[in-house]
């Protein structure tokens, strides 16, 4: 267990099934976030029928995310959100009534303990994974505020480097919707490194209703972004140390910049933007 935040949350350190706090500073003025952390599966839900390979597969996690996020909180005295579960329990990174929220097949395989899951299951899910999880976010960042700023939220995760038979030239990629704040800030200091190759809204699309960011940055006019970090690239050890060491400079700045500090409304390329509810 871990030692005591310097903060007080309204929420426990952690919760075994869904979520675990990385304690840091509440006046850090940074916040960070692993949505697909982990590919764990409570035993009573028994593996969800799937055979143990694909839990080592980007279907169950992000690879390489974890431990690189635990670095950076740590670098940074900046508190993180961890998620505890895998997501082909259930998707942290959807909106709760988002129909890929549980997902019955997966990049081709069928996920057994999913398929024939009802409403009622589907809700006893979301009360047990998905909403702590979202309560601990809310909670990081409430006690943030507490800290005298709006905090930076910055959400880390990665993407295979082939889909379908392609490969992704990509080695990261910054997505985002609508706040150009955090992102394009961080596309001008990762594109300033030549080696790297950076999409912008690359290998996806950062516009998702209901998503992560759209819950706790877009609807409270928090500067946030996403970073996509190609998954080979950060599945050892010393390939997380050297992005460590590229970020954690550029969290560094970002986390100081004034214009980052006040909350501030842009909206959502997906539409009206719902239930916004400006700084804390």
């Amino acid at each position: 267990m871990h030692a005591a935040p310097p903060f007080s949350l309204a929420v426990p350190l952690r919760d075994e099934d869904a979520y675990e706090i990385v304690p840091g500073d509440a006046g850090a003025g940074l916040v960070i976030v692993a949505d697909h952390a982990s590919n764990r599966v409570p035993d009573d839900l028994a593996g969800l029928g799937l055979a143990e390979v694909q839990f080592h597969r980007h279907i169950a996690f992000d690879i390489g995310v974890e431990p690189l996020v635990r670095v950076l909180a740590e670098r940074l005295g900046a508190p993180a959100v961890i998620s505890r579960f895998s997501r082909l329990v259930i998707d942290p990174n959807r909106g709760d009534d988002d129909p890929t929220l549980v997902m019955r097949l997966s990049d081709g395989a069928v996920v057994p303990g999913n398929a024939t899951l009802d409403a009622a299951g589907r809700e006893a899910r979301i009360e047990r994974f998905w909403r702590p999880y979202d309560r601990a976010i809310g909670a990081t960042i409430d006690a943030a505020f507490s800290g005298g700023r709006a905090p930076v939220i910055f959400s880390l995760h990665s993407f295979t480097p082939v889909w379908r038979g392609r490969p992704r030239p990509w080695h990261c990629g910054v997505l985002w919707d609508a706040d150009p704040r955090l992102p394009t800030f961080l596309l001008d200091r990762l594109a300033a490194d030549p080696a790297l190759v950076v999409g912008d809204n690359e290998p996806y699309d950062g516009a998702l209703e209901g998503d992560t960011m759209y819950r706790h940055g877009t609807r409270r006019g928090l500067a946030h972004a996403i970073l996509e970090i190609r998954q080979d690239l950060i599945a050892e050890e010393a390939g997380r140390a050297a992005w460590a060491d590229r970020l954690v400079p550029i969290l560094e700045e970002a986390r100081r910049r004034a214009d980052f500090a006040e909350p501030r409304l842009h909206g959502s390329r997906t539409g009206p933007v719902r239930d916004a509810e400006r700084g804390a």
